[in-house]
């Protein structure tokens, strides 16, 4: 196949999908490369390393669309990149499917294949770690006084205590900032539905940490004595209920923060909309709020080269038996298949835009084979089934 590395065209957006190390992995691997000029400058990868790799240099993404069996990117399909895709291309990127209606549309209309990468991740995407243990710190950054913050120390001083932090959901985004925080000296609480995540955390950090089980009371019940709240929880987007309203905001000290590390649209906050790396903050209801909804890009070097090695295995996988056989072969990518040449396979995008969809298995003729076991990535159901 010939694959194409794109430059990443988000705002504040600084990753690539590839380093040059996996690119010359995939070259050694019979594939031909294609990298658009400057895809990895942002992340510290000059063009003359990806050559060294064996790939060839594009001065436009218009020439990779053009010429490109398979591409990917880090983050969403943009408008005016809607125009390149076209029928039978596989494209691989964090198209974030069930909040982009428009984005799903393009794709179908295209009858491209299209992946979305956040689902496609066996043991939990580096993104996330790296959301988690940086939205702690951009969370430290927004309670400084010269930011808004009211100007607590994470862990105290000699005589002034440290600050009180509420970490919502304890999966991979929550326990890195946990990690981070814990570390600093703050005196952390984390809530969670699960409780032998409770427990688990629990025996981690020797109860050192308190755990509490999460609901909007939970919540309300210690918002007067919390400095800073990170919402670590993937909210299903079903739900039009929020764990934090506008109005409990008002329970916190002014000067609090609150970071959306999930960033959801909607999410589980109701005071929250996304913000860029170039105006980060806002402020409601007394309380500074640090929303921008790609964290890990502002730590680009270190995220593109542990999203890009854990991404490799499945970009070969695709690369060498191609999307059939790996969908087979590995069910992460197989639940990650959002549309398939003009159809949608993608079960939470059914459920959230009411579009009829088509499993990946039947669209792909595979239903009645060995398949590798993958959970469903959401807890949203569909049965508006396409009828062929």
């Amino acid at each position: 196949m010939v694959f194409g590395v794109l430059k990443d065209i988000k705002v504040g957006e600084n990753r690539v999908i590839c380093t040059p190390v996996e690119v010359a992995t995939i070259v050694a691997a019979g594939h031909k490369v294609l990298v658009q000029k400057g895809a990895g400058e942002g992340a510290g990868f000059r063009d003359e390393a990806y050559e060294k790799a064996g790939a060839q240099l594009c001065d436009s993404a218009k020439q990779l669309w053009d010429a490109c069996d398979f591409l990917a990117k880090v983050k969403e399909i943009e408008p005016s990149e809607y125009g390149y895709l076209r029928e039978g291309q596989i494209v691989y990127c964090c198209i974030h499917p069930a909040g982009h209606p428009e984005e799903v549309q393009a794709l179908l209309d295209s009858k491209c294949i299209a992946i979305t990468a956040e689902d496609s991740h066996r043991y939990g995407s580096p993104n996330c770690e790296a959301a988690g243990k940086q939205g702690a710190l951009f969370g430290l950054e927004s309670m400084l006084t010269i930011n808004g913050g009211k100007g607590k120390f994470v862990g105290g001083f000699a005589g002034a205590p440290g600050m009180n932090v509420l970490i919502l959901g304890g999966g991979i985004v929550g326990q890195g900032a946990l990690s981070v925080l814990y570390a600093l000296g703050a005196n952390v609480t984390v809530m969670d539905i699960n409780v032998g995540t409770l427990k688990m955390l629990g025996d981690k950090y020797q109860n050192h940490i308190n755990t509490m089980f999460c609901t909007k009371e939970t919540i309300a019940s210690v918002l007067p004595q919390t400095d800073m709240v990170l919402n670590c929880v993937k909210w299903p987007k079903q739900r039009k209920d929020f764990l934090i309203t506008k109005e409990m905001l008002k329970l916190m000290e002014p000067g609090s923060v609150l970071v959306d590390i999930s960033n959801d649209d909607p999410g589980a906050i109701e005071s929250s909309h996304e913000t860029h790396h170039d105006n980060p903050r806002y402020v409601v209801n007394g309380v500074v709020h640090y929303c921008v909804s790609n964290i890990p890009g502002a730590v680009a070097h270190s995220t593109t080269v542990a999203l890009a090695a854990e991404t490799l295995p499945m970009l070969l996988n695709i690369l060498n038996n191609g999307v059939t056989e790996a969908c087979v072969s590995d069910g992460f990518i197989r639940r990650s298949l959002t549309t398939y040449q003009g159809y949608l396979t993608h079960e939470e995008t059914s459920a959230i835009q009411d579009r009829p969809w088509i499993r990946p298995e039947d669209i792909l003729g595979i239903a009645d084979r060995k398949l590798d076991f993958a959970p469903p990535a959401t807890t949203t159901r569909s049965d508006n089934f396409l009828k062929l």
